[in-house]
């Protein structure tokens, strides 16, 4: 099974010049933890609710003028949509991730997938127990 197969395809995203503040006001509105970040069609990091808080917050950022380029992460693991699932939860486990977004060969963001994707589909309840577990594991990252 490929990872568009199971991927969530609309994937809410961000510019990385937009503040923070609007970040997550996006995130509130929609109950959403993670934005993807995108220049354009092109990915270039991801931010997640965690990065504004101890990036910013944490840091007594002002939320209206810090960017979000300034907190995102932004080395960001993806896999392709044409990618088997297979191969997408190494890279889960391998980086301790929970959320992986997803390319199509354009290098353009076509979806995401999530543990949740992965739990919802037959046959694949034990890989996304085992990708938690990995994931839950204290980490050896890098992540500031």
């Amino acid at each position: 099974m490929q990872l568009k197969d199971v991927m969530t395809p609309r994937v809410e995203v961000i510019a990385p010049e937009a503040s923070i503040y609007e970040a997550a006001k996006t995130m509130s509105h929609l109950d959403i933890g993670p934005l993807s970040v995108c220049d354009g069609e092109r990915l270039v990091g991801m931010l997640t609710d965690r990065d504004i808080t101890v990036r910013a917050v944490a840091a007594g950022r002002d939320p209206l003028t810090t960017q979000v380029r300034e907190v995102m992460t932004p080395d960001v693991v993806y896999g392709f949509d044409d990618q088997e699932v297979d191969d997408a939860v190494r890279l889960m486990e391998q980086y301790q991730i929970r959320r992986l977004p997803v390319l199509n060969r354009n290098k353009q963001l076509v979806g995401i997938v999530a543990l949740g994707d992965l739990a919802v589909h037959p046959g694949h309840q034990l890989v996304a127990a085992e990708v938690l577990e990995q994931v839950s594991e204290p980490g050896t990252s890098g992540r500031k």
